[in-house]
């Protein structure tokens, strides 16, 4: 269903026969005299006849012209498309017949031959902006249709048919009922719109049982479904008020859409009460109502005067102390453009949805959103992208409250009838969390390793590692965690950080550890003394804050901090050299909030060669870096830094058992 029409079927709703304004309208033809009316349909057939009999030029690109605007405007694009070229290459005097070339062939997603068209139309109409903004939504939309968004939608096929289905909305607190319009079979009245060859519209209703499966539809009684045309239905928070819309026909008179409540009274109505939203002098649409979550501001579409071109957002305020609805103010340039914005939606969290062509998007209406700035402003409007939007015409989108979940309506290529309604699901994002438990000195895998996650909502999870070392947990998304892996009795706990936030695809985090084994002690590297000196130099203590997260992450352990020299000097030289380097250490420690009694230093002296637990330089794991081992080295260098491998710092746990004293 094309813009114009989609207005709640919408425009204006005309009732008059197609053969009265012929036989009042003589100096026009019946095919003109059909299209001036909006029977388009009609307009079809009586301007293909009149072509096969006219002579003039001009005449018969006229009428290629209009029979391509009566396929747009019911919404047959690729007829649309092959006819305006028909009018193109046959010199239609006006430009417009290039732009809406180039409009249908986006729609039809030809968006190469679109681009051309609208540089075509740049070039005879320099000074029209829909040429650039056509030309860049259809870079934009194959970039999102490359790159979609997560949302997933579903054609309901269940409610659709062969005719327009549009517009749903929620009918019950359990989101298990919705409303929506339709011309299928069943609407009451016996006439045809010429405009669409289809039946009036009528609002219908359809429940859905918890195996997916829908209700077949039903009408809505006859106090809301009349012979004219009837749409666009919303209840109020309680389901108790139902605002829709109602184009009235009268003979020989085109009269305007407005906006009625009635409240529901069980299984019957009230009479339908109209909202002044218009002055009586206007003839205006005015339609689409949607109703925020406190039932205090009312926005719809209308082509009302004071707006910015086509239709527009309108807003409206509920007066509690008067009981009547204020003058419509317009939503303003931020929401609204020249051409049509319709098909509102306010958001629990007060964010509007509408549909709009004049904003820059991927076919004919397309799906916006704008955060909301008070509760009768909105701004930052960003088009909802693919697959929520596609190249043909995407509106009427509903949410279910706060969850990211709901219906919308679309006319795209694949659906069942003409408009479809379809649901849509954004899935929550999948992430993971896994990684491998070794042992730091073998890299061998620590099986029954338990690793920790902790979650900055509150969650905890706890995991075993497997006989490979491996271990696999979920993560929630927009989550920051701290990781804590160890092996009670075995090895040492360490800990690490991830984060889930800031990410927009799944993902699968990974987070790998190396433990210290409990049994075997433990080096601390770059912990840099002097010559002869034991006092740490500064590099030294920004080595040992390693240490200190360790103590901090095993509370239990008692350990012993044991400082060795190579074998150079005295025995008794380095022995005491060694002790007053442990004790600088255990120092340092408790100056950073160390319990003292968490703290043994031990002083080696040369009686502990280091032995290389892997290959290193030229030195091969398990070699043990004695005297004799050193000179026979047969370089200064090898041996100097032999001797460095033997001055170092090490821990050991001596127990994991330990208890704070109490104060």
């Amino acid at each position: 269903m094309k813009i114009f029409k989609i207005f709640t079927l919408l425009a204006l709703a005309v009732s008059v026969s197609f053969s009265a304004f012929a036989q009042k309208s003589n100096d026009k033809s019946k095919a003109d005299q059909a299209f001036d009316v909006m029977e388009y349909y009609v307009a079809i057939d009586l301007y293909k006849k009149e072509y096969k009999s006219a002579k003039d030029k001009a005449r018969k690109a006229e009428i290629i012209f209009k029979v391509a605007e009566c396929y747009r405007l019911t919404n047959n694009l690729k007829q649309a498309e092959t006819w305006y070229k028909k009018a193109v290459k046959i010199k239609y005097p006006d430009p417009i017949a290039v732009l809406y070339l180039a409009d249908a062939m986006k729609i039809n997603e030809k968006y190469s031959d679109a681009i051309v068209e609208y540089n075509n139309y740049a070039a005879k109409v320099p000074t029209d902006p829909r040429a650039a903004k056509g030309a860049e939504s259809c870079a934009l939309a194959q970039k999102w249709i490359d790159n979609p968004t997560r949302y997933e939608v579903k054609n309901e096929a269940q409610i659709n048919g062969k005719n327009n289905d549009f517009s749903p909305s929620y009918a019950s607190k359990n989101n298990k009922e919705i409303l929506f319009t339709s011309s299928r079979d069943g609407a009451e009245g016996d006439d045809v719109d010429g405009w669409t060859g289809q039946s009036f519209t009528d609002i219908f209703s359809s429940k859905i049982d918890n195996k997916g499966k829908w209700s077949n539809p039903t009408p809505l009684d006859v106090i809301i479904n009349s012979a004219d045309n009837e749409g666009s239905a919303v209840y109020d928070a309680d389901f108790k008020t139902l605002y829709f819309t109602r184009c009235t026909r009268k003979k020989k008179e085109a009269m305007g859409c407005e906006i009625y409540s009635a409240e529901s009274k069980g299984s019957t109505w009230s009479e339908p009460a109209l909202l002044p939203l218009k002055p009586d002098s206007v003839v205006a649409t005015v339609g689409h109502p949607a109703i925020s979550l406190d039932g205090t501001v009312l926005v719809f579409a209308s082509d009302i005067p004071g707006g910015l071109g086509g239709r527009d957002i309108w807003v409206s305020t509920y007066d509690k102390e008067k009981k009547r609805w204020t003058k419509p103010v317009n939503a303003g340039s931020t929401i609204n453009t020249p051409a049509d914005e319709m098909f509102p939606f306010i958001h629990a969290d007060g964010t509007l949805y509408f549909a709009s062509s004049g904003h820059i998007g991927m076919g004919g209406l397309d799906i916006f959103k704008a955060d909301k700035v008070s509760a009768t402003s909105w701004a930052n409007v960003t088009n909802m992208r693919y697959p929520i939007n596609s190249a043909g015409d995407d509106f009427a989108i509903v949410f279910e409250r706060e969850a990211e979940k709901g219906y919308f309506t679309s006319n795209r290529n694949g659906g069942k009838g003409a408009d479809d309604i379809y649901s849509f699901i954004l899935p929550q994002l999948q992430f993971t969390l896994q990684g491998v438990v070794k042992d730091y000195k073998t890299k061998k895998p620590v099986d029954g390793a338990t690793v920790t996650i902790v979650g900055t909502d509150g969650s905890s999870k706890e995991v075993k590692t497997d006989a490979s070392g491996f271990y696999k947990v979920d993560l929630m998304p927009a989550t920051s965690y701290v990781l804590t892996a160890g092996k009670l009795g075995a090895y040492l706990n360490k800990t690490g950080k991830t984060t889930t936030v800031g990410f927009e695809e799944d993902k699968a985090l990974v987070h790998d550890f190396e433990l210290d084994p409990i049994a075997k002690p433990i080096d601390l590297p770059n912990i840099y003394y002097d010559l002869a000196k034991w006092e740490l130099r500064p590099e030294s203590k920004v080595a040992l804050d390693g240490l200190i997260e360790v103590l901090n992450d095993n509370p239990t352990i008692v350990i012993e901090l044991g400082s060795h020299t190579d074998i150079r000097s005295s025995d008794a030289y380095n022995l005491t050299l060694s002790q007053k380097r442990a004790q600088s250490v255990v120092d340092y420690l408790i100056e950073s909030g160390i319990a003292a009694d968490r703290l043994v230093a031990k002083g080696y002296g040369e009686t502990t060669p280091r032995v290389i637990p892997f290959d290193i330089s030229f030195m091969k794991a398990g070699d043990v870096i004695t005297e004799a081992y050193i000179n026979k080295l047969p370089t200064e260098e090898q041996k100097e830094e032999a001797h460095q491998m033997n001055r170092r710092t090490e821990f050991r746990v001596l127990r994991s058992d330990y208890v704070p004293k109490q104060n």
